[in-house]
């Protein structure tokens, strides 16, 4: 017979000591002393750690970090078994990422509820990247299931996993395996308790990947975090616009260097804003129309010469594709294996686009 958990105080937010500076027989605390926890459970003779439903001012800090790439790819919480509220033996069970950014979503999701949290081992991943990566993934669910003996504390085989982990995690093959069945969540952590209350039934708008304004900024700081190198490269090519050197110079820099230190912001934020608007339905072909029409009309207003101004436009062209591509793994309107057919083919053009672009340049300063 299964005991029903209990909830029973643990010590909070207690500084670890330094080992350096203890007497011998130093102990560290207990591994569920985290900031999300508030204590743990006792169920089958186990601890396990309790997660808040309620998010923190330091999740917040921490999610609008990995959302400018600081500490991204170590964000995450240990894989394992979580409890929130109260869980019993026929409590849900729900399957996550261990990015700490999706674990968040998820927890802060079920206030109010009691169920259990299992959280697989993405490498700091989230759900819908790991899933096609494959560490989201039928093996993984079933390496966590035989490691922590969920069948001792849930008196059911159901798991409800997020619809996003669909393209990693083969249903037919894992309840052949270990005997649960997969039960796909909505798109949405925040659907989650109007699935539940509908009896696990989805409606349509839970079926769908929203990729609206907001989802597309979203994703924007870290593509630009990711091409600061553009700022340096912007000055660089700027000073080589500017050439030769003597009277004059600092004036031609300062009028090359706004319009290609912009393409920085422009093919990240701006690429996301305007996406749907951009023509054609390749994200190649969208970022070097948006660069060659921001390249072009910003060495025009600035009062360079057309040839110098197709020079900018051909550096933009190339420098917003190349960055627009980024955005194919974040899309909901994408495919892997088109955003990889797409990748292959616009790497050569959008270098030869660059070497055109530079080499124009520097042909106006000598011929315009």
């Amino acid at each position: 017979m299964q005991d029903t958990p209990t909830i029973r105080p643990a010590p909070r937010f207690k500084k670890i000591p330094d080992p350096r500076d203890s007497l011998a027989g130093f102990k560290r605390l207990p591994a569920f002393e985290q900031a999300y926890l508030d204590g743990y459970v006792e169920a089958a003779g186990r601890a396990i750690p309790r997660a808040r439903t309620r998010l923190a001012a330091a999740d917040r800090l921490g999610g609008w970090g990995a959302r400018w790439n600081l500490g991204r790819m170590r964000y995450s919480v240990p894989p394992g078994l979580y409890a929130v509220g109260l869980p019993e033996p026929g409590s849900e069970v729900f399957v996550t990422a261990n990015y700490k950014l999706s674990f968040d979503r998820l927890r802060e999701a079920l206030a109010g509820l009691s169920g259990w949290i299992l959280v697989l081992d993405t490498r700091g991943v989230n759900v819908w990247c790991a899933a096609g990566k494959g560490s989201f993934g039928t093996e993984e669910l079933l390496a966590k299931l035989r490691a922590l003996r969920l069948e001792e504390l849930v008196s059911h085989r159901r798991l409800v996993l997020p619809q996003l982990g669909a393209p990693g995690v083969s249903a037919p093959e894992l309840a052949r395996r270990s005997g649960f069945v997969v039960q796909w969540g909505p798109v949405q952590a925040r659907d989650i308790q109007a699935y539940l209350n509908a009896g696990k039934r989805k409606t349509e708008a839970m079926r769908r990947v929203p990729f609206g304004l907001g989802e597309r900024l979203a994703v924007a700081p870290v593509e630009f975090v990711q091409a600061w190198p553009l700022a340096p490269a912007a000055f660089a090519a700027a000073a080589l616009f500017a050439l030769p050197g003597g009277s004059g110079y600092g004036g031609r820099f300062l009028r090359a260097f706004p319009p290609l230190l912009g393409l920085w912001p422009l093919a990240t934020f701006g690429f996301a804003a305007l996406l749907p608007l951009l023509p054609s339905r390749r994200f190649a072909v969208k970022g070097a129309l948006l660069g060659a029409a921001w390249g072009l009309g910003a060495a025009l207003a600035a009062g360079q010469a057309p040839l110098a101004g197709a020079a900018f436009g051909l550096v933009g062209a190339a420098v917003a594709s190349f960055l627009g591509m980024n955005y194919t793994g974040a899309s909901a309107i994408t495919s892997p294996t088109g955003a990889e057919r797409e990748v292959r083919g616009s790497l050569l053009p959008q270098a030869l686009a660059l070497a055109a672009g530079l080499g124009l340049g520097a042909a106006a300063r000598l011929f315009g």
